[in-house]
């Protein structure tokens, strides 16, 4: 079993018309895999001849030939002969389609509508025209050029940044003063404290009301980092004193803000 092989005078399509037409004659079953398998790898070099122009545009080509080989393989298993036309006619569309698509929803660092990235598109053919040229870059200019309203040109403009995203590795200046430095190290890290702001703030007024010695004790314990051996000393009680205090404090104000809390 195998293609006719009858090549075209353009790119490689091969003459599998009649091929198609026993395709969909045969019931299902080893025989119209096998014929189905020939198609695919007949028409396969024009696949990957569409992949191929789309390549340098922030994907591999090898994944590019994938989504095309999986797009030719829907496009052989719905062609339909009895309806007229060549294959490469319906296939070319679908595959072109496919690879589109594959960009949409895997190069966008942020998802936008598909009428922002056509936007996008549009107006960025423009702005490296203009930047070449050293031309005037407003939306009022590109608006005149490709005949889209102001407020459609800004908006493409703004989609010009969420294709794709600055890694948190490159430089901030180079050259600088902050040579040396990458985006990651202006990004801020979370605050430790700030888990404990509903804490110091429950507390707050449970500490107002106990008696000045235990808020002493608490004040030089936790907030001057005194040992419980200096604070005895300084009160001239026993170091366990200090610690009964202490743990007497510590359960008052837990028993209190869970009491307030409930």
């Amino acid at each position: 079993m195998s293609v006719t092989r009858v090549q075209h005078s353009h790119d490689d399509a091969p003459d599998t018309m009649a091929d198609f037409r026993r395709l969909h004659t045969l019931p299902k079953g080893p025989q119209r895999d096998g014929l189905r398998d020939e198609l695919v790898r007949a028409w396969l070099p024009m696949a990957h001849r569409i992949a191929t122009r789309y390549r340098g545009r922030g994907e591999p080509l090898e994944d590019l030939r994938q989504v095309a080989a999986l797009a030719l393989i829907k496009a052989v298993d719905r062609f339909d002969p009895e309806r007229g036309g060549a294959f490469e006619s319906y296939a070319v569309p679908t595959i072109t389609g496919e690879v589109r698509k594959h960009f949409r929803d895997h190069t966008w660092a942020l998802q936008v509508p598909r009428r922002t990235q056509e936007l996008r598109r549009r107006v960025a053919a423009v702005y490296q025209e203009l930047a070449r040229s050293g031309g005037e870059i407003s939306a009022a200019e590109i608006a005149a050029r490709t005949h889209l309203p102001t407020e459609d040109v800004r908006e493409g403009l703004s989609a010009r940044h969420a294709y794709a995203a600055l890694s948190l590795d490159v430089e901030l200046v180079p050259g600088g003063p902050s040579e040396g430095n990458t985006l990651a190290d202006a990004l801020g890290v979370p605050d430790p404290s700030l888990d404990t702001v509903v804490d110091r703030e429950s507390v707050r007024p449970l500490i107002g009301a106990l008696s000045e010695r235990d808020r002493r004790i608490l004040y030089l314990r936790f907030f001057r980092g005194m040992t419980q051996r200096c604070i005895a000393e300084e009160y001239g009680i026993s170091q366990m004193h200090v610690s009964r205090i202490l743990n007497r404090i510590c359960s008052q104000l837990r028993d209190q803000v869970l009491a307030d809390a409930a």
